[in-house]
């Protein structure tokens, strides 16, 4: 028999579809959506649930890009 849920992988790129169809262009809400296409392998290692999985991968992301500009000023 197969699996009766999604595994946190599916559900993160289930969330960046949902967002994908969201975000009619917008462009941050175009990051978002890559962010979490992006990582989406790589949160789930931490956590069960896939929407913190993506907002923890982005925020990271951001946080260490943040980070790299203020570095060049």
């Amino acid at each position: 028999m197969g699996r009766s849920f999604l595994s946190v992988r599916q559900g993160v790129n289930s969330i960046a579809d949902r967002w994908e169809r969201a975000s009619r262009g917008k462009r941050y809400s175009r990051r978002m959506v890559e962010l979490a296409k992006s990582y989406s392998s790589e949160g789930f290692m931490g956590c069960n649930d896939p929407l913190e999985s993506v907002l923890f991968s982005a925020v990271a992301v951001m946080q260490k890009e943040r980070e790299n500009l203020l570095q060049g000023q």
